[in-house]
């Protein structure tokens, strides 16, 4: 039997990928011209603002995701927490932490990549508002963000 040295296949990589591999920057955020998503709210010149970077086209699903209610999706009736439901509850921590578990439970399974760095639920009993905060890492990137959602009466 004759061994032979296994063979390396180099590939010439290009600019774009070392760049990514450096940085960790997704590879869509380096076509400057490709558009990612669409931006929340629905307002733009042609009803559709475009987003062209990963980081806010995640920002927008998260919103999209914490405001559609349970059910409110027709072929989708799982997608969305609870939360207004939730709303109408009493302000206590107990609600807090039924909040917090379908946030997690509903990031698990719809954004898997997403890695929470913090999460608060906030709430004012006197005013009747709750606030979610949402701090939170891109897996495999160098993107960090947050979002802040108020719940008012």
């Amino acid at each position: 039997m004759i061994r032979r040295p296994p063979r390396s296949t180099r590939k010439e990589s290009s600019a774009a990928s070392d760049v990514y591999k450096r940085q960790k920057i997704h590879p869509l955020d380096l076509q400057p011209r490709k558009v990612v998503g669409v931006s929340i709210p629905l307002s733009g010149r042609a009803v559709f603002n475009p987003t062209y970077e990963t980081k806010d086209a995640i920002r927008t699903n998260l919103i999209n995701y914490f405001l559609t209610g349970l059910g409110e999706r027709y072929l989708n009736p799982t997608f969305g927490p609870e939360l207004r439901n939730l709303m109408f509850e009493n302000i206590n921590q107990e609600m807090f932490s039924r909040v917090k578990s379908a946030v997690q439970r509903g990031l698990s399974e719809y954004f898997p990549r997403i890695k929470p760095t913090d999460f608060q639920v906030l709430g004012n009993p006197d005013s009747n508002t709750v606030t979610l905060l949402l701090r939170y890492a891109i897996q495999d990137t160098s993107i960090e963000d947050e979002v802040v959602i108020n719940f008012e009466q």
